[in-house]
């Protein structure tokens, strides 16, 4: 089980390490690419058919905001689920630009999760339907958080 995380612009390093912690803390393999949609878009297809043919349970998680063309780009051309994850980090980029990841084209499922660590948390629960011991680590985070209160 591995997310692989493409991101748009090594700007987007510092949001995506907060994807990572949470994905370290589910202890998921994950492998991080640079590459944006609009000018690099076969780098991005290259990519997608080396997964295509893993035998491993992939699930992507796509980091790009203002034009999203990264997460329609992903869930187009692979086999496995695609989560978009924008760096929008002020009121006025998510107002403006959300909508790029929530309005994808016809048979290009992608699901948005804004929240980084949600996005991780979400990427362990899907593979906990797969992994038993997945699971039981989410079992355990649901029983930490409900300590919390």
């Amino acid at each position: 089980m591995k997310a692989v995380i493409i991101y748009a612009s090594p700007t987007d390093k510092s949001f995506v390490t907060k994807i990572t912690k949470e994905l370290y803390r589910f202890r998921i393999d994950y492998i991080e690419h640079v590459a944006s949609a609009h000018k690099v878009p076969e780098k991005i297809i290259d990519l997608i058919e080396k997964y295509n043919q893993s035998e491993e349970q992939i699930c992507f998680i796509t980091v790009a905001g203002r034009s999203n063309a990264l997460s329609g780009l992903v869930s187009a051309n692979t086999i496995f689920p695609v989560i978009a994850c924008p760096p929008l980090e002020t009121k006025e980029d998510f107002m403006v630009n959300i909508n790029s990841s929530l309005m994808m084209p016809s048979e290009t499922p992608v699901a948005t999760i804004v929240d980084p660590a949600n996005a991780a948390y979400f990427v362990a629960k899907m593979f906990g339907l797969i992994d038993n011991e997945m699971k039981d680590r989410v079992i355990k985070a649901i029983g930490d958080m409900k300590k919390k209160f």
